[in-house]
């Protein structure tokens, strides 16, 4: 099969067309929003971390920053920056790689916030009709990376909405493309049967590493608990039963990479990425990672989107699918004479059209953009 995608000049391809407006720092948010909402062709995105982190977490939240503007959904990038924070050169320098435009706007350095937004301004405006000439064309769905994600799971996810997300990643890795999950805290108790997939010792090895990792970060109660109330009300008794459901989202092949918060794919096939759970730090991770289209399978329902990759939203609760028709994208019948597969194929025939420029009810509702990145240690 194809889409229609922008082909970058990296050779990647996107399904979207935006001027990224990235904020560097929790302290330059407002301004890269005022940007992103004067200029059409614009997309923020802002984000809670900034001064008094640690070096590890400053080193994993500039290379967020900079795969997120690596994402071949921006056709260019301004970074906005209050230059507090140290200098962004590197992560300017680092999304520049991918031969798109890449400009920068420090608050400290142009004399304050009326004239980075001045500045910010005349500088989106040109990038914006620059991209504007950018066509879209028919590529095969080899080009396709995918993001899958649940969240507010019940029972139905695990027993049919996240198995059909499942079979669409199987779809896109069958063709070439390339498929990203994460949600460590859901992984655990169930880490033993993922990594049976890895497709080498070192990644099996790699899969039990992060979860550990996590489980000596968190209480020592976690572990036969839920982790949410909603989990609870919508018939989920341990986090053990919710990982056994929450993995089948990644489908069944073989995993070929397990990546850190703000790491990319150096191949095609299956990922793993080590992000949180909760959804607004775990998307970033899955996009941060390249993702192009998401989906996110859920069972009670959960109102997010991301703010350059379009979010499918499915669901097998029929109660939520009716409550929440505004929110869901696709729909699945537990009860309909349909097999795994067969839903699979018409996910993936939404994937396709969606890749092409179908919008989703995330994007038309703007809905769900305020994402964070995912940080480990005291800020002080």
């Amino acid at each position: 099969m194809s889409f229609l995608g922008y082909v970058r000049p990296d050779g990647s391809v996107g399904t979207r067309n935006y001027v990224g407006i990235i904020s560097t720092v929790v302290c330059a948010n407002d301004i890269a929003q005022w940007i992103s909402n004067q200029v059409p062709g614009c997309t923020y995105f802002t984000h809670q971390q900034g001064c008094g982190q640690s070096e590890f977490d400053t080193k994993v939240v500039h290379r967020t920053l900079a795969s997120l503007g690596c994402n071949p959904n921006l056709g260019a990038v301004l970074l906005v920056s209050l230059g507090g924070e140290g200098s962004v050169d590197h992560i300017q320098e680092a999304i520049a790689k991918t031969g798109k435009q890449v400009e920068k706007v420090v608050v400290h350095q142009i004399g304050g916030v009326n004239n980075a937004f001045a500045e910010g301004l005349r500088l989106a405006r040109m990038m914006a009709m620059d991209i504007s000439r950018i066509q879209r064309q028919e590529v095969d769905d080899s080009h396709l990376v995918l993001g899958a994600k649940c969240g507010c799971s019940d029972t139905t996810s695990g027993l049919a909405s996240n198995p059909t997300l499942g079979a669409a990643v199987d779809m896109v890795v069958d063709a070439g493309g390339t498929a990203i999950f994460g949600e460590t805290t859901e992984m655990t108790g169930a880490e033993h049967i993922l990594a049976r997939r890895a497709a080498t010792p070192e990644l099996h090895d790699r899969v039990i590493d992060i979860v550990t990792r996590l489980e000596k970060r968190i209480t020592s109660t976690v572990p036969g608990a839920n982790i949410a109330e909603a989990n609870i009300a919508g018939g989920l008794t341990t986090l053990e039963e919710k990982s056994l459901g929450a993995i089948i989202k990644g489908g069944t092949r073989p995993i070929q990479g397990v990546l850190e918060l703000g790491e990319r794919p150096t191949s095609k096939g299956l990922h793993i990425v080590d992000t949180a759970g909760q959804a607004p730090k775990a998307i970033t991770g899955i996009a941060a990672a390249g993702a192009t289209v998401m989906m996110f399978s859920t069972g009670k329902g959960a109102p997010w989107g991301f703010p350059f990759v379009p979010m499918i939203k499915m669901t097998a609760n029929p109660s939520t699918c009716d409550c929440l028709s505004d929110l869901m994208d696709f729909c699945i019948d537990p009860a309909a004479d349909e097999t795994r597969e067969e839903r699979g194929v018409r996910l993936y025939k939404e994937l396709i059209e969606v890749a092409s420029g179908k919008m989703t009810k995330a994007e038309a509702l703007k809905i769900g953009m305020y994402v964070d990145i995912w940080t480990r240690d005291i800020t002080h």
